[in-house]
């Protein structure tokens, strides 16, 4: 295998395509990348058995063929090549020698036979979309994804191919998030539901841009594709029921308050620097036309904030884990924050002013 490639073209993809390889493997050949050659030029593949990236660059093939070779190694020696440099990649026996000007590097390899390529079902649903709009439906919901919960189906995001569009909904059993995200897509009955699980919603993130390239989603029994342009990534999905979520944003919500949100997340901001480092404790007082923020810590400290707010409904005090709204803050769509309440121990529900298609919901804390 002989080959000659730009270093601008492939740089951009190899980022991409490496990022899905953990640092710490159970096999070796997990640590390492994936190259073919093709028609097109050079194909690079990762995985870690959950979920696999392919990429491809352009590439002058002298004589075709396939190898692995270490993955972040190969990735940091293209990144530190000198700008508009090119490299001559050649595999002769277990060896892989990347030339490029006076510099001579090389690698280790392992068979093209041994890596684990996922096979890819043949989805029986086609769904296209714009990426940055798929990448903004990520956005406003990975935040509230579990990370290594007992409940397993919580550690993903749950994807709702719905007649008139995409619907995602996270939650960690504190905090959900839901995005209605409206597309002309035409799906039969009820349409289907799958859940992504929480490294590959974070690999697209990384992945995904914010323009208007068609993002293609193949959904089959096991698994699902996501591709766009030259990039394809398939993960295996999570196998079990998510919880009945619409109940959850249902309950009665009967007073409400709109805040500004930048005064809100600077209040917040400044308050939290005095709360319990472990628990990240906020009480919020709604008085009348006032707004109150109290937190403190065990050290006796504590931070007073008052803001003014348009309130409807009785005094009512709730405690909130800071960074829980934050998070909320952080994905709300424009100036002013909606808060729907019923009383101290009750769920809380946010959203943006006029933004129906975004719900966010926050769970009470006892402090």
């Amino acid at each position: 295998m002989e080959i000659r490639l730009n270093r601008e073209q492939l740089l951009p993809v190899v980022t991409r395509v490496v990022g899905v390889v953990e640092r710490r493997q159970t096999l070796p050949i997990l640590g390492n990348l994936l190259l073919q050659t093709n028609n097109q030029g050079l194909r690079m593949v990762s995985t870690d058995l959950e979920v696999e990236v392919r990429g491809e660059s352009p590439a002058e093939v002298t004589d075709p063929g396939e190898v692995t070779v270490p993955a972040r190694k190969f990735l940091d020696i293209v990144r530190n090549l000198p700008e508009a440099s090119s490299l001559n990649v050649k595999v002769s026996g277990e060896r892989c020698v990347i030339s490029s000007g006076r510099g001579r590097y090389v690698l280790g390899t392992l068979p093209a036979s041994d890596f684990p390529v996922m096979q890819s079902e043949v989805g029986t649903d086609l769904i296209e979309v714009e990426e940055g709009r798929f990448r903004r439906l990520l956005e406003k919901t990975w935040f509230a994804m579990a990370q290594q919960d007992v409940r397993y189906y919580l550690n993903g995001l749950l994807l709702e191919f719905i007649p008139g569009g995409i619907r995602a909904v996270a939650t960690d059993g504190h905090r959900l998030a839901r995005y209605d995200l409206s597309s002309d897509l035409e799906v039969e009955g009820e349409g289907r539901s799958i859940i992504v699980p929480y490294k590959t919603v974070m690999e697209l993130r990384r992945q995904l841009l914010g323009d208007e390239t068609p993002l293609r989603i193949s959904v089959g029994e096991k698994s699902v594709r996501f591709e766009a342009g030259e990039f394809v990534t398939t993960t295996k999905l999570i196998d079990g029921r998510f919880p009945d979520y619409e109940r959850v944003i249902a309950g009665d919500h009967g007073r409400t308050a709109v805040i500004g949100k930048e005064r809100l997340r600077g209040a917040l901001v400044r308050a939290s620097v005095l709360s319990n480092e472990k628990y990240k404790g906020v009480r919020m007082e709604f008085d009348g036309d006032v707004l109150r923020l109290q937190t403190h810590n065990p050290e006796q400290e504590e931070a007073l904030e008052e803001i003014d707010v348009v309130c409807q409904g009785d005094p009512t005090s709730l405690g909130f884990n800071v960074s829980y709204l934050l998070d909320v803050l952080g994905a709300v769509e424009g100036d002013e924050v909606e808060v729907a309440f019923e009383d101290g121990n009750s769920s809380s529900v946010w959203r943006g002013v006029e933004s129906m298609d975004e719900t966010f919901v926050v769970m009470p804390m006892r402090l």
